[in-house]
């Protein structure tokens, strides 16, 4: 079976990107890294980070694409690379027989999980999972607790109470990990 992407030029996704083996690399430094890493492959190919939460093995988060684009692939691959070329070389991890043989470093796995937004509704639930994500790993009680999240800054615009999410023990509506 061919797995199929959704490719809409100017659309709207929700990623889920995992570190190999769901290492929990994903601290501090590393997070600075990442946010480089993002800020270097959008000068190069722009597309707006609409929310973001980065937790110790994995990543969510929803990009919209310029008009007429719909490469998020090449996007995602150059994050990576970025990422992997910049980071403490003790997360690289020990590859596996495959990748030895294609000289690739263990950081990511390989595949990422995408789901184009169809409308404002699954946009705005897809937000809410992404701000909620840290409270259901057990990682903090409320949002607001969590420094790698875009979660401040909807708070700052407006769109959240600073308590949003507090004593919440689920969303409904959007399932992923």
């Amino acid at each position: 079976m061919k797995y199929r992407r959704a490719f809409t030029p100017g659309g709207s996704f929700f990623f889920t990107v995992v570190t190999e083996e769901r290492r929990p690399i994903l601290a501090q430094d590393a997070v600075a890294v990442l946010r480089e890493a993002l800020r270097a492959v959008r000068a190069r190919r722009p597309f707006v980070i609409d929310a973001i939460v980065v937790l110790p093995d994995h990543l969510h988060c929803i990009w919209t694409l310029p008009p007429g684009d719909a490469d998020f692939a090449t996007r995602w691959r150059l994050v990576k690379t970025w990422f992997t070329k910049h980071c403490d070389p003790a997360l690289h991890g020990v590859a596996n027989a495959a990748r030895r043989s294609k000289e690739a470093q263990a950081i990511w796995q390989h595949r990422y999980w995408e789901h184009q937004l169809k409308d404002e509704q699954d946009f705005m639930r897809h937000v809410e999972y992404i701000h909620f994500n840290p409270v259901k790993h057990g990682l903090v009680s409320a949002p607001m607790d969590w420094s790698y999240s875009s979660f401040r800054r909807f708070v700052d615009a407006g769109l959240y109470s600073q308590d949003w999410g507090q004593g919440v023990v689920e969303l409904e509506g959007v399932g992923h990990e």
